[in-house]
């Protein structure tokens, strides 16, 4: 059902180190590397555990904004299954993370997933444009879920 190929709107850049004597320093995102429109509206942070895949899952209105820079690494998966999008049916994956650090955004509608590849924990922190079930968190969560579905057409290799 899906091929390889682009996925419209996804804004993949690479996350630059800076360091010295005291340590280092990266920016996890400038107003000025962002489409217009996009701020985000909370951080998070998670640890995944070697092995373990989150998702597959979409968001109807947010677009999610990750940072993968280490310890360990991911394989990143999405998926445009949008009516209309000139990418439709296309399947896209990378290495992220500590071997390759890279910024995220990733669209509404696009389904989403990573794998940690690598030996140890790895952390990602994500940027997203909206709040986790809104101001409060007194609204339905903007998340459509595939991981459980076993007929899911969002399979990770």
């Amino acid at each position: 059902m899906f091929h390889e190929g682009p996925i419209d709107g996804l804004l993949l850049r690479p996350i630059a180190r800076f360091g010295d004597a005291r340590g280092w320093l990266i920016e996890l995102f400038r107003e000025d590397q962002l489409p217009a429109g996009h701020l985000p509206a909370m951080a998070y942070l998670s640890e995944t555990l070697p092995g373990v895949v989150r998702g597959p899952h979409e968001h109807r209105e947010q677009s999610d904004y990750f940072a993968f820079v280490g310890p360990g690494d991911f394989m990143l998966y999405l998926w445009d299954p949008r009516t209309g999008s000139p990418t439709h049916g296309n399947r896209w994956k990378a290495v992220v993370g500590q071997s390759n650090m890279r910024a995220v955004l990733v669209p509404p509608r696009v389904v989403h997933a990573y794998r940690n590849v690598s030996d140890l924990p790895g952390l990602v922190i994500n940027c997203p444009d909206r709040l986790y079930a809104g101001r409060g968190r007194s609204q339905p969560v903007d998340e459509i879920r595939y991981e459980d579905r076993p007929d899911s057409p969002y399979q990770i290799d």
